[in-house]
């Protein structure tokens, strides 16, 4: 569907926010690149490649370059206060997470809050913001799953391409992150993720395809880790031959902060921009390169070239006069909060409450809101509504209980019977649970999708009480619900920003008819989902053996019963699906496909449903999930409304990745398409021919060494967690590197594995001071966790970069000599060396 962002969503935000919309993209002065060039110097040149400080690149105040700024998002901006700690930062609007906001399916809301988001910039004088985040959720134990939109990549790629232009529209730069294939925090510094080619296009890589194509982001963030052997920061294939050359991207490649591991392999490879600054190290490795011969001038130009176009693009936006207005971004916030609330189940039509209904409110997250999550996303919010108080707006006389304690898993006798007793004299009961912030966090992957103990037994306990129970839920990703069949209603708010709570409660008293639909499927059982038995991996390598059998792709195609369906969500009204039809039953495959859809309200309430086009491939020769999504629309409509929406469908919808080829191919046949209000609930059918253009040699046929990768149409799978023999796997990856057996420490050994010698020891637990120091994690329980996982899985080399110059690469070498046994001898290869003799190593 080609979906164009309405004026009502740009015109609010030119009209409230007194910001004029910027020109067109060749009408932004972008100065002569090559004159400025010109007139660097080799170390000039160098410097622009890395960062300033923590936060700024480099200027050329000769040259007129100014410095400008990039900070953290995605929800919201992180700008650290001038001389105060990493985690001290300026007020700024906390909007719902990417986990909640994917619910909302919403291409026009997605951006009207980036051009928020670019307008706080603007305030700020920041000219990158760091994010959206697009990688897609393989598991649920991901720590920083909260950050990311959906397990599927169409989803993904839109929601993350409405984010960018709206951050882009107010000349602000948006950087799309984590690229690519970074699904988990555990050793995410370091791991290898062993994907084969074909699973990396359609599922890893094709959300940040549609995103650069959509939206052309000023900057693309590499990420930290290795894909099949090479760090992503020096990955020539990802970074230049395919991001660049085949998706067109022309913006700035930074590295996460820190992700950089070789620097003049980074630049040969497209790399940009480290980030941070490293001190000047890196710097001189890439002017000793350039000197010797072994690094290109025309490459460290081009980098160069990158560098400046952005630095000059942002500066002709930028603005200090500037001031948002926090009301109206509080008031888009709930707004945000309220599309993506997800109505998981309302037997007997349970909501909407009654105005004045006789309520008990329990749950201490009602007053105390688990809102965002933790890291480097953590926003200081502009102001923050608990829903205790706003329910008390609708239900004066209602009656608050804790029920338990946020910073304890165990269950507190006395706040248990304080909320029972409260319960049964209460005519609807309203529990807040979720995950404390301790459980969700950037730098820890999660051990279980349970919920804590305490939250689960109150509400099992409030179950057996003769009253109805409605059961709110903040949490970045899928929880377990043992008590599911036993509650009324549960409403899935996901971490709702700053304004999360009014939100909830414009939903349970029916201000707001809920519209969300899940982004990502709900699991019964953690052993359920695709990759149990292969996630996180380690220590080296995580083999990504469920392929593109991730989320609904796999439930579907095997049978695999869940709690809640991918796109699931229900509302106070109700929809009917007619009429669908095609533009044609028999077409070339370079023919655009039109589908119809006619959807009408048939309840009493005005209402939004979401619609899913879904296409299968029922006799394809190559295995292929049951159905994929391959696009969907939002409608509202008032009671006995209708609307026929239209998508249109190009070739790619059809077509697998052909590993062999190295190019998309569709095979000639029928497709089902498959219309929907989620992947469970198809509500229309029809069937196309697909005639393929050019007929290719198929794909290797796996069925006989890799026949667990097909599967027969769902009919009830087994109950064993799924499992990839090695030789079924490595048909389709390729062999896979041996397994580590020890061996000798390196630049990326991390600091958790240096401990086990007394050296190591010591400098893991002066490292482990300074972060936590850093973090001001002191009385923090979350963020003195964060500090030992981001401690235990820092690689040696990133105490060169981040410690200014103070710790060199020459005293690693000597840290390395003694670790492995070997200062001696490094001693003495170094005297031999100053004295102009021969030594063997």
């Amino acid at each position: 569907m080609n979906n164009k962002y309405p004026d009502r969503s740009r015109s609010f935000f030119h009209a409230t926010q007194g910001v004029a919309a910027p020109g067109p993209e060749d009408e932004i002065v972008q100065g002569n690149i090559a004159e400025l060039i010109a007139q660097l110097t080799l170390e000039e040149k160098a410097a622009l490649c890395s960062g300033r400080d923590f936060w700024h690149l480099k200027g050329i105040e000769r040259l007129g370059i100014p410095a400008i700024a990039a900070t953290d998002g995605p929800h919201g901006l992180r700008k650290q206060r001038e001389g105060a700690g990493v985690m001290d930062s300026v007020p700024a609007t906390c909007f719902p997470t990417a986990s909640a906001l994917a619910n909302s399916w919403d291409r026009d809301l997605l951006f009207a809050v980036g051009a928020a988001l670019g307008a706080e910039c603007l305030q700020e004088q920041v000219a990158v913001l760091l994010g959206p985040g697009a990688n897609i959720k393989r598991s649920p134990l991901c720590g920083r799953n909260f950050e990311y939109f959906s397990e599927d990549p169409c989803l993904s790629g839109d929601m993350a391409a409405a984010l960018i232009e709206g951050i882009q529209s107010r000349g602000v730069g948006a950087s799309l992150k984590h690229f690519a294939v970074n699904n988990q925090e555990q050793r995410r510094m370091t791991i290898d993720a062993r994907v084969d080619e074909r699973t990396l296009r359609e599922i890893y890589l094709a959300g940040f395809e549609r995103a650069i194509k959509k939206a052309k982001p000023w900057t693309v963030m590499c990420a930290y880790n290795r894909v099949n052997g090479d760090y992503c920061s020096e990955h020539e294939r990802l970074l230049t031959r395919i991001l660049r050359d085949e998706w067109g991207f022309e913006g700035v490649l930074l590295t996460d902060w820190g992700a950089c591991n070789d620097r003049v392999a980074g630049l040969r490879a497209g790399q940009d921009l480290e980030m941070p600054g490293s001190g000047g190290v890196n710097d001189a490795r890439i002017v000793a390169a350039v000197r010797a011969g072994e690094l290109e001038v025309a490459v460290l130009d081009r980098a160069v070239g990158r560098v400046l176009s952005l630095i000059l693009r942002s500066a002709k936006t930028a603005r200090t006069d500037y001031r948002y207005d926090a009301d109206a971004h509080h008031a888009l916030a709930r707004r945000a909060a309220a599309q993506s609330i997800v109505l998981l189940k309302n037997d007997a039509a349970m909501l909407p409450l009654m105005r004045a209904a006789d309520v008990a409110v329990i749950g201490a997250l009602a007053t105390e809101p688990r809102y965002q999550g933790a890291g480097s996303s953590q926003i200081n919010p502009t102001r923050l509504d608990n829903a205790l108080d706003e329910i008390r707006g609708w239900a004066p006389d209602c009656r608050f209980a804790a029920g338990y304690s946020l910073h304890d898993d165990a269950v507190d006798a006395a706040l248990l019977d304080e909320a029972c007793a409260l319960a049964r004299d209460a005519a609807v009961v309203i529990v807040f649970a979720g995950l404390p912030a301790q459980y969700e966090c950037e730098g820890f992957d999660r051990r279980h999708i349970e919920l804590p103990h305490s939250h689960n037994a109150l509400i099992e306990a409030l179950a057996r009480i003769d009253a109805p129970i409605v059961v709110v839920l903040a949490n970045g990703a899928p929880v377990n619900m043992p008590w599911a069949d036993s509650v009324q209603a549960i409403v899935e708010c996901c971490l709702g920003g700053q304004a999360g709570a009014g939100a909830a409660v414009d939903v349970l008293f029916g201000a707001v008819n809920p519209s969300g639909k899940l982004a990502e499927t709900y699991p019964l059982a953690l052993a359920d989902t695709p990759a149990f038995r292969y996630f996180p991996g380690g220590p080296d390598t995580v083999e990504y053996r469920e392929a593109l059998y991730v989320g609904y792709r796999y439930y579907e195609t095997f049978g695999r019963a869940v709690r809640f369906p991918f796109g699931h969500g229900l509302s106070y009204t109700t929809f009917s699906y007619a009429d669908i039809a095609l533009s044609h039953a028999r077409g070339a495959d370079t023919e655009p496909l039109g589908v119809g859809i006619r959807v009408r309200n048939t309840g009493a309430r005005a209402g939004a449903e979401i619609v899913q086009l879904y296409v299968r491939a029922p006799a394809s020769a190559v295995f292929r999930p049951f159905k994929e999504l391959r696009d969907f629309a939002k409608v509202e409509l008032e009671p006995g409304a209708e609307k026929t929406l239209a998508f249109t469908l190009d070739r790619r919808a059809f077509a697998y990745f052909h590993a062999a080829l190295g190019d998309w191919q569709v095979e000639s046949g029928e497709f089902e398409i498959l219309i929907g209000a989620s992947s469970a609930d198809i509500r229309a059918r029809a069937t196309v021919w697909i005639e393929a253009e050019r007929a290719v040699p198929a794909a290797p046929d796996l069925r006989v060494c890799a026949p667990v990768y097909y599967a027969a149409a769902p009919a009830g799978g087994g109950s064993e967690a799924f499992e990839v023999a090695d030789a079924a796997f490595q048909a389709l990856h390729g062999p896979l590197p041996a397994r580590a057996a020890g061996g000798a420490y390196s630049l990326n050994s991390c600091l958790g594995e240096i401990r086990r010698h007394w050296l190591g020891a010591q400098i893991y637990r002066a490292v482990l001071r300074a972060t936590r120091a850093r973090l001001g994690a002191a009385n923090d329980p979350t963020l003195a966790r964060m500090s030992e996982e981001t401690t235990e899985n820092m690689p040696l080399r990133l105490l060169v970069l981040f410690s200014d110059g103070r710790f060199s690469f020459a005293m690693a070498e000597l840290l390395l000599a003694a670790l492995n046994g070997r200062l001696l001898r490094e001693i003495g290869r170094r005297l031999c060396a100053g004295l102009g003799l021969s030594a063997k190593r």
